[in-house]
């Protein structure tokens, strides 16, 4: 019989019903032990014609009413060689491809999620907890090993060349100031590749995986909240989006941006300015006291009761944006006196914090007494998120613990508002 026949007849008998399963379940095994033809395979529940495949192969019967058939794969190896004159290892890969080496292929995969990790763990960001606890989470949720298993492994070092180079670290390009670093120069400046943090990328989304890891939150889902996000480490992911919500900020300067402001500020009508008009008109306020705060309503009170009268006053709108720390950082840089509130939740502290540690800012009307006040004077809605400390005044944040209950700025307002018109 020829070779061609011989492979022919082998084909068409290993492909019926009664060797499908064996042969699966052979392949299953040597891939587990990387080829070791020793042990047994077994089919549960096996039919007609796998019953006769077996006693065929070991030459001893086996009952109809059998739940479980097993044969060594000792005995299919010499099976086959005897009857097509190929072994176990080469029929399998004649008629399904190579097999393959599993313990290989997990220790070579351990080798390279290791290598990875010992390469992001060398980054001059390893000592900061975030950092650490970003690489602890990719970890153990099986990303690194999706990343390592499609071949994106290097993914992880491009991430860390990012969170290295964004402002307020080391380094950053020479032709951006800090806190105005826009993605595409952040994505050639880190991989070489402007469009490297394009939204929904493998790599932005584990980039802002370590930005929420670093701030105590979750990646937003919408693109906003994601934008903010981005702004919140100093990089611009759109100068036009990025915006800073203003009342009576009076600007020196000859440009058509400070003119603008000084209209506004003349009838008491909010402004809003982004980034890009801050960066291309530079703006100076005038004012040597500002007060910052961080929902709309707040402006919108101030705007509509006091006009014209009352103090400057920028809105941060939640965490602030690049144009907002942009404004406020030149300010102060002018000599201007930054006053800072949030609400009182975790994520307000925090802002409040930042604002303290970033630009010098006080904390206006951010302490334990002022929030035990306010709990007293409304139902208020649970904490929520990971705790925060409130360096300027420590029993605010052990109070907050204790009562579990935000209080939102909006129930300050009386005050506030009288703060603002005293100024």
């Amino acid at each position: 019989m020829s070779a061609e026949r011989r492979e022919d007849r082998e084909h068409d008998e290993l492909q019926g019903e009664g060797w499908s399963r064996l042969l699966a379940a052979a392949r299953r095994r040597l891939e587990r032990t990387s080829g070791a033809l020793d042990g047994d395979i077994g089919l549960a529940e096996p039919s007609e014609a796998e019953r006769r495949t077996v006693i065929g192969i070991t030459g001893r019967y086996r009952p109809e009413n059998a739940q479980r058939l097993a044969l060594s794969l000792h005995e299919l190896d010499g099976y086959l060689h005897d009857r097509y004159g190929t072994g176990l290892l080469t029929t399998l890969d004649r008629l399904h491809g190579p097999l393959r080496d599993r313990p290989a292929e997990r220790s070579d995969e351990e080798a390279r999620r290791e290598q990875a990790l010992k390469s992001a763990h060398s980054s001059r960001l390893a000592g900061q907890r975030w950092f650490a606890a970003w690489l602890e989470r990719i970890t153990a949720d099986g990303t690194l090993t999706r990343l390592v298993r499609r071949g994106d492994a290097p993914l992880l070092d491009a991430a860390v060349r990012v969170l290295e180079r964004l402002p307020g670290d080391q380094d950053r390009p020479p032709a951006h100031p800090a806190g105005i670093l826009p993605l595409p120069v952040l994505a050639e400046w880190a991989t070489g590749d402007t469009k490297a943090l394009v939204p929904g990328s493998p790599l932005e989304q584990l980039v802002l995986r370590a930005l929420a890891q670093r701030t105590g939150g979750d990646i937003p889902r919408e693109r906003a909240g994601r934008r903010a996000l981005w702004e919140s480490a100093g990089a611009i992911a759109d100068d036009l989006a990025s915006q800073v919500l203003v009342l009576n900020i009076r600007a020196e300067g000859d440009t058509v941006v400070c003119d603008w402001l000084r209209d506004a500020a003349d009838f008491g009508i909010p402004f809003r300015l982004t980034l890009h008009q801050l960066a291309t008109a530079p703006v100076v306020p005038a004012a040597r006291t500002i007060f910052v705060c961080e929902n709309p309503a707040v402006l919108r009170a101030a705007a509509g009761e006091l006009q014209d009268t009352s103090a400057a006053l920028v809105c941060t709108e939640g965490v602030a944006s690049a144009a907002c720390h942009k404004l406020l950082g030149d300010a102060v840089r002018a000599g201007a006196r930054l006053h800072w509130r949030a609400d009182f939740d975790w994520a307000g502290l925090r802002i409040t914090a930042g604002a303290v540690a970033r630009h010098g800012a006080r904390p206006w009307r951010m302490t334990a007494a002022d929030y035990t006040a306010a709990l007293s004077k409304g139902e208020s809605t649970p904490l929520a998120g990971p705790p925060a400390a409130s360096p300027w005044d420590p029993e605010l944040a052990r109070a907050m613990a204790e009562s579990g209950s935000t209080v939102m700025e909006e129930r300050l307002l009386p005050a506030l508002l009288s703060d603002l018109t005293r100024t």
